[in-house]
């Protein structure tokens, strides 16, 4: 039966939730055997770009000047450098800097988080290098020292990266312990079970496959709710002064 225009689906000034019902596909420049939904670019008011790809076996992604993070929902994919040959699996992710030339090319079906965005210098650092990791190999800590939020860094803290990612897990009743209000602006998509996302004014139920983009200063607020443990994949600019 149509669903008469129902949604969970919302575009406000400061968020975004975009869920799979509302996903529309398309073949970005240098793609072969793939497409992307686009869940957030600078279009929307953001500054930087996150997609979800889906390849087929063999497909590839297109090329990029910009920096590129890559984590693996499923499948398999061979990714090839100047340097390095690594073949990613689920839980994989890597980090592959501006201007970096790089191929990447799936084994089977695959489907693989994107965030690009334009880096952003300081003189007197470094740029970062190429780095490649799993996810079951990054250290598991508390947020806050409490031992239900577990919170997996993917990227160094160092100054050389102007953007984070982590994985977040929650078991079921965790709670972040505060509203937070602040400058960063992120980029998130469920990867399992579900909860409550309080945005500006509004709270949202959301679930596994849903993206949120929340806006710099926007009220943020989630609770895990269901028998299973919640764990979303997040964006932030980081390591950066707000006048830059």
């Amino acid at each position: 039966m149509h669903k008469l225009g129902q949604t969970r689906s919302t575009n406000q000034r400061d968020h975004l939730l975009h869920t799979p019902d509302t996903f529309v596909r398309t073949v970005l420049p240098g793609m072969e055997l793939a497409t992307a939904v686009v869940h957030i670019s600078p279009a929307a008011g953001a500054a930087f770009t996150q997609y979800t790809a889906e390849l087929e076996p063999g497909g590839k992604l297109g090329p990029t000047s910009n920096q590129r993070f890559i984590y693996t929902l499923e499948g398999a994919a061979d990714l090839a450098t100047d340097s390095t040959f690594q073949s990613l699996i689920p839980g994989s992710f890597t980090y592959i800097p501006e201007d970096a030339a790089h191929t990447l090319t799936a084994q089977q079906a695959t489907r693989l988080v994107i965030i690009e965005k334009p880096y952003e210098a300081i003189a007197s650092v470094p740029p970062p290098e190429l780095l490649i990791g799993h996810e079951d190999k990054t250290l598991s800590v508390p947020l806050n020292d409490d031992p239900d939020l577990q919170v997996r860094s993917l990227l160094p803290g160092s100054p050389s990266f102007d953007f984070a990612v982590n994985t977040m897990t929650y078991q079921p009743g965790a709670a972040l312990s505060m509203v937070e209000v602040h400058i960063m602006e992120h980029g998130l998509l469920m990867l399992e079970g579900g909860g409550i996302y309080r945005l500006g004014d509004s709270w949202y139920p959301v679930t596994a496959g849903d993206f949120i983009w929340m806006g710099p200063f926007c009220p943020q607020w989630f609770a895990a709710i269901g028998k299973r443990p919640a764990k979303y994949l997040i964006y932030k600019d980081w390591n950066r002064h707000p006048l830059v």
